[in-house]
C-alpha cells in the first residue's frame, strides 16, 4: 500500500473575511460539509452567497468556477438571489460584464425526491468530468435542503429506517467520491429538531451536543446518527434574543430594547476547533461581526481578535465585516 501524501485542501470563500478567517479560509473542497439551524437562521443566504464566491479568482478566496445549487423547499429564493448577487456585482465589477454574466454562473436543480437527489448525485461523475473540460468547471455543490427530501418521505419505523439509512450512506459516499476526485466543496444545510430531555440523544456523541440551543430551546441536527456520520464537517447556527438597553417610556414605564444574535457554532470538523463567531444579516449578505471569536480548547476558551489577521481580508466595503 502506497502512503497517500497529505496536502491542504483548498476553501472556497463564504464571502465574508471574518467568516472565512473563522473557517480557516471557507468551506473545504474534497469534503461534505454540514450547516444545520432552525428556519430564519440563515442557511439559504450562506449557501447562495458560497455559490457566487466560487466565481471568484483564487487570489480573492475564490475557485474561479461556476457552482450547482439543488434546492428542494420550494419556492425557489430568487428575490433574495437577485439581490446577493447585484451585491456582489457591485463589489467586484472589474471581475465581470454584468451582474446576468454573474447569475448565469450559478446552476440550478430542483429536487422532487429522495429518489431524485440519488440520481442527480449518481450521474454527477459523468457531468462533472464534462465540466471540468470548460473554463469554469463546477467546483461547488449546495444542496439545500437535505432533511426536506427525507423528513417526508419516510416513516419512523424499523424498515424505512434502515432503508434511509441505506440512502444516505450512498449518497454521501458518492459525493465524497466526486469530490475529492474534482476538488469540489459540498455544502448540504439541515433542519434541527427540538430535544426534550437529555434521555432523547440516546448515547449520540458525535460533536458538543450539549451547547447548541436555539431561540432558548435546545435543539439537535436532523436525521439523526446515521446522517451525521456521513458528513466530514458540522457546522450550527444559532438564533437567541438578547436585551441590548431600554428605552423611557410614559411614566415609569421603560421598554427593553432587544436583537437577535446570531452566531455560527463549530459542532465538529477534522480541521478546526470547537469555537463560534457572530453574524448578522444585511440587505447585501451575510457577514461576520468584526471582534471576538471564541475557541474553546479543552474546555478553556480563547478570544481570538477577527479584525486582526489581514490574510483573508478580501473586500473592502465597510458592511462586509458586519462592523456593527
Amino acid at each position: 500500500m502506497r502512503p497517500e501524501i497529505l496536502v491542504p485542501a483548498k476553501k472556497c470563500s463564504l464571502g465574508c473575511p471574518v467568516l472565512d478567517q473563522y473557517l480557516a479560509g471557507g468551506v473545504p473542497c474534497g469534503s461534505i460539509t454540514e450547516l444545520s439551524g432552525e428556519s430564519g437562521s440563515g442557511k439559504t443566504q450562506i449557501a447562495l452567497q458560497l455559490l457566487l464566491s466560487a466565481q471568484l479568482p483564487l487570489s480573492l478566496g475564490g475557485l474561479a468556477s461556476s457552482s450547482l445549487y439543488l434546492h428542494s423547499e420550494p419556492p425557489y429564493p430568487f428575490r433574495r438571489f437577485e439581490q446577493l448577487s447585484k451585491a456582489f456585482y457591485l463589489s467586484y465589477p472589474q471581475l465581470f460584464d454584468s451582474v446576468q454574466c454573474v447569475r448565469n454562473n450559478v446552476l440550478v436543480q430542483e429536487l422532487d425526491s429522495a429518489d431524485h437527489l440519488f440520481d442527480v448525485v449518481f450521474k454527477l461523475d459523468s457531468a462533472l468530468a464534462k465540466e471540468s473540460r470548460k473554463t469554469m468547471p463546477i467546483k461547488v455543490l449546495v444542496i439545500d435542503s437535505i432533511a426536506a427530501l427525507f423528513r417526508s418521505e419516510f416513516d419512523n419505523n424499523p424498515f424505512d429506517l434502515k432503508r434511509r439509512a441505506n440512502l444516505f450512506f450512498k449518497i454521501s459516499s458518492t459525493l465524497k467520491f466526486v469530490a475529492k476526485k474534482y476538488g469540489v466543496a459540498v455544502l448540504v444545510t439541515n433542519q434541527v429538531v427540538d430535544v426534550m430531555r437529555s434521555g432523547d440523544l440516546n448515547g449520540l456523541r458525535i460533536g458538543n451536543y450539549d451547547s447548541l440551543y436555539s431561540s432558548g430551546r435546545r435543539v439537535c441536527p436532523a436525521l439523526g446518527i446515521s446522517w451525521a456520520n456521513c458528513v466530514n464537517s458540522r457546522l450550527f447556527l444559532s438564533m437567541n434574543e438578547e436585551v441590548v438597553g431600554n428605552v423611557a417610556g410614559e411614566g415609569d414605564d421603560n421598554t427593553l430594547c432587544r436583537r437577535t444574535k446570531r452566531e455560527m457554532h463549530v459542532v465538529f470538523a477534522p480541521h478546526l476547533p470547537s469555537s463560534s463567531c457572530e453574524y448578522v444579516i444585511y440587505r447585501e449578505g451575510v457577514f461576520g461581526v468584526r471582534g471576538q471569536i471564541e475557541i474553546s480548547v479543552f474546555g478553556t476558551s480563547l478570544n481570538s481578535d477577527a479584525s486582526k489577521n489581514p490574510t483573508f481580508l478580501l473586500c473592502d466595503k465597510e458592511y462586509s465585516c458586519g462592523n456593527v
